[in-house]
């Protein structure tokens, strides 16, 4: 299997896509953080100091998207026309899941935009909410669904 961010000397770099046909592509990505019981209770009664736990963890969310080739050195940077990143409270785990859909009309695809955003909006609950618990566990984030692009559409199934 050939690396694309490896050149023949096995150094990195930067895939050159000037070649590639814009398309419309998308990627969704997913994550959660546990909690206990009752660090959940505080952010669904909008009782953190910090203030609106979700509200603030979705607009980070957005913006670690959008700056995804900032934080990651060989992504490049995309004129994305969509991010959604929506926060499910899930009593069960406890905890918060974090879906994110990021979508762009390119030559390269928003795996890593997706990816990103979770994490960040992963981030900053934690950062809102540590003061009630710091043992908050971020965990499964993964891609679920990717589309468009030269390897078309990719829906993992197992880990939805």
């Amino acid at each position: 299997m050939e690396l694309s961010h490896i050149d023949a000397n096995g150094k990195a770099k930067m895939v050159d896509v000037g070649d590639k046909t814009d398309t419309t592509r998308v990627a969704i990505a997913c994550g959660e953080i546990r909690m206990t019981p009752e660090t959940l209770a505080l952010i669904k009664a909008g009782a953190m100091k910090k203030g609106d736990v979700l509200t603030v963890a979705q607009i980070a969310g957005i913006q670690a998207a959008k700056k995804t080739s900032e934080l990651i050195p060989l992504c490049h940077p995309l004129p994305i026309t969509k991010v959604d990143v929506e926060m499910q409270i899930n009593d069960l785990l406890p905890g918060i899941v974090i879906t994110a859909t990021v979508k762009v009309t390119g030559k390269t695809g928003v795996e890593m935009e997706a990816l990103t955003a979770v994490s960040v909006a992963a981030l900053t609950i934690y950062d809102m909410a540590k003061a009630a618990e710091k043992t908050m566990c971020i965990q499964n984030i993964r891609l679920i669904e990717k589309h468009g692009g030269r390897s078309g559409d990719i829906v993992n199934e197992v880990l939805k």
